[in-house]
């Protein structure tokens, strides 16, 4: 009684990556992966010095943007 598998929306995001660039979307992904990973050590010293100036505040949300952004692409590497 069962039918046909379904696709989830996480695989057709998963190859949207490799129809668009496909001999890059793995080194995009470890790349992804890895920056996901190593961004947050650069908030210590930013949140260190603190966030007293409008440039400060512009870096660290930059700095988190990269972070969600590399979340988002590096999720799915050696899966």
């Amino acid at each position: 009684m069962s039918g046909p598998p379904v696709e989830s929306g996480n695989d057709d995001r998963r190859k949207m990556l490799e129809r668009v660039v496909p001999t890059l979307a793995e080194p995009i992904r470890r790349a992804g992966f890895w920056t996901a990973i190593v961004a947050p050590f650069l908030y210590f010293p930013v949140l260190f010095n603190g966030l007293g100036t409008w440039l400060e505040l512009l870096f660290f949300l930059g700095l988190l943007s990269v972070n969600v952004l590399a979340l988002y692409v590096g999720h799915t590497y050696r899966r």
